[in-house]
Parts: structure tokens; sequence; C-alpha cells
């Protein structure tokens, strides 16, 4: 399982003002004493990756705080490492003209940013009990053989406890909602004339109703009277008068109704 340790090192030089070229650091990222959860690496765990590295050809990659899932943390690579009595040694540059890798030049110079961290699974290692009539460590668990993957610098350990790391994968950015549409300021005049159209058209629909009902009710007037006639006593129909006028009730009324709807239409 791939995991990463993080602890407090010593940047031996990061810069021109320590005597390096701009963007280059050199650290101690790796010491062979007991961690804070009780892991001791010992001198040449880190010799055979170190060889597979080398004789690859490729370069040991250099993160921030462990962040593969983003290009931008990519920030540099490993020009050189070795180990050295007080631990791993690597001599690193980084990308100056990408924006992050400049920014964490420039903490690293101003030794705001103190630790590094490297990813690594553990190929040998085992454990060490201590004796009652031993003095120094407490048991340990002692990692003898390692597999480098990248190293890099990092603020704080994000969890120096436990055996990370597979990093998740951030979640998908939620679209924004599309705001309502504004309202449509009409103004005092166009709201006054919107509520006259209605009103007449209001009062053209009653005007109509009244018609429809004044002719509704002479339809049902004929239909009684020709319900009250039997067969037996009809009598030939006599010669059809003059169709009477209609009635002054219904043209005021469809007269009204007329004006009305006209009104509104304008």
């Amino acid at each position: 399982m791939r995991k990463t340790k993080t602890c407090p090192v010593r940047i031996k030089a990061a810069g021109e003002q320590d005597g390096t070229e701009d963007g280059v650091f050199e650290a101690i990222v790796a010491a062979y004493n007991v961690d804070s959860v009780g892991d001791k690496i010992v001198p040449g765990a880190f010799a055979d990756t170190l060889a597979e590295w080398k004789a690859s050809g490729d370069p040991i990659p250099v993160l921030w705080s462990h962040m593969s899932h983003d290009p931008d943390y990519h920030i540099g690579y490993v020009e050189d490492a070795e180990e050295r009595d007080d631990g791993l040694w690597v001599r690193a540059r980084l990308d100056l003209d990408e924006p992050k890798a400049a920014k964490i030049y420039r903490l690293l110079k101003g030794r705001r940013v103190r630790q590094f961290s490297f990813a690594y699974d553990v190929l040998e290692g085992g454990w060490i009990e201590k004796t009652s009539d031993e003095d120094g460590d407490e048991s340990f668990y002692e990692l003898r053989k390692l597999r480098l993957y990248e190293v890099g610098p990092t603020l704080i350990g994000a969890n120096q406890t436990t055996e990370l790391l597979t990093v998740k994968t951030p979640p998908e950015p939620t679209q924004p909602r599309t705001p309502p549409p504004a309202k449509a300021d009409l103004g005092a005049t166009a709201t006054t004339d919107l509520r006259s159209a209605l009103a007449k058209i209001a009062d053209g629909a009653a005007a109509i109703e009244s018609v429809l009902s004044i002719l509704d009710s002479d339809d049902d007037e004929d239909d009684d009277e020709k319900a009250a006639i039997s067969p037996e006593t009809a009598q030939p129909d006599p010669p059809a008068p003059p169709a009477p006028a209609p009635s002054t009730e219904a043209s005021s009324a469809h007269l009204r109704a007329s004006l009305a709807l006209l009104d509104a239409e304008s």
C-alpha cells in the first residue's frame, strides 16, 4: 500500500542567496530517527529505488503536498538524490515559469515552509522490540527497503498517523443557477392604460352576455308558441308579414356590445 511520510527537514539551500541557482533548492527530505508514528528508516533503505530511478532516465517528481491530481502542483523535479549520514538528500529544480511553483519557491526561500513529504511503498520492514535492559528508543517499525514515488514541500502533514494514499478526485463543479428574468418596469402610465383596457374588455363581455340573453329568451318564446298549436287546429300558414324590427332593448344591448368591443380593440 502506498504511504506518505512527513517530517521537519533542514533546507540546505534555496536560491542564489544560499549559493545555488535561482529556482533550485537542496534539502534533507527523510531522516533516520524514529518518527511520530513509530517508524524508523534505516540507512540504505533508498539505495535500490534511487538506482532504479537513475537507470530509467526519468526524474523523480516534485509535488506540493502530494497533489498528484492537479498538474499545476507538479512543481518541479529532482536533479540529484543520495543517501547521506543524516538522511535522504535531494537537489531539485522548480518550474519558476509556473505561478504555483514560483509561489512555493518564495515560501521555501522565506523559510515559511519547512517540512517535506514523500510517497513510498514498504518493500521490506519489521518490528524491533525493546528489551527491558535497553535504553533509548521504544519498540519501533524498521523500514529497511522503500520504493520512492515523489517528494515535495508541504506546510503540515495532512495526516501523519495514517497509511494513505489515494488522492480523492475533486467533485464536479455544480452548474450555476440561471437567475430569474428581471421584472419589466413598465411605468405608471403603461400600467394604468393596461388596467383601463382590461376594464373595457370586461364591459364588452358583459354587453355581449346581455344580447345573448335577450336572443335566447326570444327563441324560447317562439318554441313555446309552436308547441301550443296542435296538428288538428293548425291553419294554413298566412302570408308572412314583414319581419319585425328588433326590439329596442336588443338593439340597445347590441350597440353597447359593439361599442365596447371597438373600444377594447383600440
